[in-house]
């Protein structure tokens, strides 16, 4: 028998599908959030050098080494325009995940309620019922060129009980990014409510069609309302090597750091030099890397011209509205892999209003020429596309 806490929390569907695919060369594997482009060209040296040293093979310091702490410091406050304290303001973890989990812990109790997108990541709104919170979802709306969130519905979701908003930007599965103004009214609820906000930052640099960047926390009084969560993940492409980090206010920060401390304990003490080597790599490294994803978006987007596909303004992945076809997501799934051999997940659980119309389309680990033969698979998959 479950215990309450797991109960509305599904499985992932993204395991069963990349287990039916299995290792069959000819499927289009974009049902993960992967990509088959190489870390900076520093980090697996640096790396491999990190194994052979003591101080890398120690539970110590619990909240990260602190070279690290104050290279992460320096990136966020470049982003923000707000100064931040490597030793109280700063804690490595073990993937952006955890400290998302983190953040969550340390800012409600059961009962609270945490305004999420719709659709956003299943893995924050389960984290979110994990810490025993309650998520409101706000949509997010495609208006014929873009995604755009409902201001409407996001005043409407504010409550007494309203403790965070739980934000990712890009967004995924979507790729919306949001702009000047959806950033000022989430400021706005979060200084009107006392509230936090914890903000996503796992992809934040990837963004399209030359797309400005605009941090939170760079926004008037928001600099002591937000929580950043960051990793080496997504922009440096160090999915394996498990290092992420929270920044926020040290009044938040030691709530933040005594949770990781008895989650995880420490951070990957081998993996913090790759890390650190990271984020000391020019910013060319990572816009080569955008432009690469951008490349590979507009091929599909290109492949499935007329088809009820929305283009993602950012990030790695892009949904498809197999919904106007007639279809479920989990019955579109599956006919993909069967049909057209392509490995996409459904995301019945990944919203309300915006959820089991769409399968995700990753376009981050296929090369160009492999994605320009969707179209087809498309086709024989769905009878009406031609």
């Amino acid at each position: 028998m479950s215990v309450k806490r797991l109960t509305g929390i599904p499985g992932f569907a993204i395991d069963t599908v990349a287990a039916a695919a299995e290792n069959d060369p000819e499927i289009l594997r974009l049902e993960n959030l992967d990509t088959d482009l190489l870390p900076p060209p520093t980090v697996e040296k640096i790396t491999r050098e990190a194994i052979g040293r003591d101080e890398n093979n120690s539970y110590l310091p619990f909240t990260g080494n602190y070279a690290l702490c104050s290279a992460v410091a320096h990136h966020v406050s470049q982003q923000t325009g707000h100064t931040y304290d490597p030793k109280n303001e700063v804690i490595i973890t073990c993937g952006g995940t955890e400290g998302l989990f983190d953040a969550l812990l340390a800012t409600t109790d059961p009962g609270d309620e945490v305004i999420v997108t719709d659709p956003t990541y299943a893995g924050m709104i389960n984290r979110v019922r994990l810490a025993g919170a309650i998520p409101r979802f706000v949509p997010l709306r495609w208006n014929g060129h873009e995604w755009r969130l409902d201001l409407q519905a996001l005043r409407a979701a504010v409550s007494p009980r309203t403790r965070v908003l739980f934000i990712m930007n890009p967004s995924m599965p979507s790729g919306a990014v949001l702009n000047r103004e959806e950033w000022e009214a989430i400021a706005e609820i979060c200084q009107s409510q006392d509230a936090w906000l914890i903000y996503n930052a796992a992809m934040e640099r990837i963004l399209f069609d030359n797309r400005q960047y605009l941090h939170p926390a760079s926004l008037a009084k928001m600099a002591s309302r937000t929580i950043t969560v960051g990793s080496v993940s997504k922009e440096y492409r160090m999915i394996g090597w498990r290092v992420g980090w929270v920044v926020g206010p040290a009044e938040i920060m030691s709530d933040i750091a005594r949770v990781h401390i008895y989650n995880v304990v420490t951070p990957t003490g081998i993996a913090q030099s790759g890390a650190l080597a990271a984020l000391q790599s020019p910013v060319e490294d990572l816009l080569s890397s955008v432009a690469e994803w951008q490349r590979r978006r507009d091929t599909v987007c290109e492949q499935l011209q007329g088809v009820p596909v929305y283009a993602a303004a950012g990030g790695w992945s892009l949904l498809l509205d197999v919904g106007s076809l007639g279809y479920d997501s989990f019955t579109a799934s599956r006919l993909l892999l069967e049909q057209g051999k392509i490995a996409a997940t459904p995301m019945r659980a990944w919203g309300e209003s915006n959820s089991d119309q769409f399968v995700r389309l990753v376009f981050s680990n296929e090369p160009v020429a492999r994605l320009a033969t969707l179209r087809d698979r498309i086709a024989s998959t769905f009878p009406t596309i031609s």
